[in-house]
């Protein structure tokens, strides 16, 4: 029973795909009923289908305003996991400003803004748990990955920050810090033999992450087991940063 969410409402971006699906299937699973947050209505679909009708879609852009404004009017939020993010690798020379705008905007504001609307909804009910999905990247540096590593490092700050401001009110903020995760998305970059070398090299479990892997170590931070956790990021990474 401690890892129970029964009557919890929870809040998950970027629900269409990868962890995002995974970790909204999963908090179904534990009781919760779940929002999913994604721009395609198709997967959203595809979703509430698999799910059973434990989950509500909402076909919305975390960099809207109007996104915000519509968690704010929610009756009750238990539980937000703020996924949504994206990255495009390249080399730091040669990192143009639509690229790192567009990255600051979305692993970054976005984040914050959506992170202040579901705390605003939760400091009056006096109750939550805010999740942010960071990276192992947070943690360290690596090649082709600056604007990337600058936008989760600051979402690991943030997420600090946020634990002991918002402790008062009972809400509790984490972060999951994920490895590279075997999706349809990342297949494309372990064909390259250069790349894949680099990362199994760096993972002494010799072993990707699944989206169920994350969405297991959401679940447990969800939970009533992890009542005393805030202001800490669970590295699922296969002992990266342990090196």
């Amino acid at each position: 029973m401690q890892f129970s969410l029964d009557d919890q409402v929870a809040l998950v971006t970027g629900a269409g795909r990868g962890i995002g699906r995974a970790t909204a299937l999963a908090l179904a699973e534990a009781g919760a009923r779940v929002i999913a947050v994604a721009r395609t209505a198709a997967d959203l679909d595809a979703l509430a289908a698999e799910a059973r009708g434990r989950v509500e879609g909402w076909v919305a852009d975390v960099t809207d305003a109007g996104f915000y404004a519509r968690i704010e009017a929610l009756p009750r939020l238990d539980i937000l996991v703020n996924n949504a993010g994206g990255n495009r690798p390249m080399p730091m020379v040669d990192v143009d400003d639509e690229t790192l705008d567009w990255l600051i905007t979305l692993n970054v504001r976005s984040v914050y803004k959506t992170a202040q609307a579901a705390a605003r909804r939760m400091t009056e009910q006096r109750s939550g748990v805010i999740i942010n999905m960071s990276s192992q990247m947070g943690h360290v540096g690596s090649p082709r990955r600056t604007v990337y590593c600058m936008t989760k490092h600051a979402v690991e700050g943030l997420t600090k920050a946020m634990a002991v401001e918002l402790a008062p009110f009972g809400i509790r903020v984490v972060a999951v810090a994920p490895t590279f995760v075997k999706t349809p998305m990342t297949e494309q970059m372990f064909a390259d033999p250069e790349f894949s070398r680099f990362v199994f090299d760096m993972i002494p479990l010799k072993t990707l992450a699944t989206p169920e892997d994350v969405a297991a170590g959401v679940v447990y931070l969800a939970s009533p087991a992890a009542r005393l956790v805030t202001g800490e990021s669970l590295r699922i990474d296969g002992g990266w940063t342990a090196r």
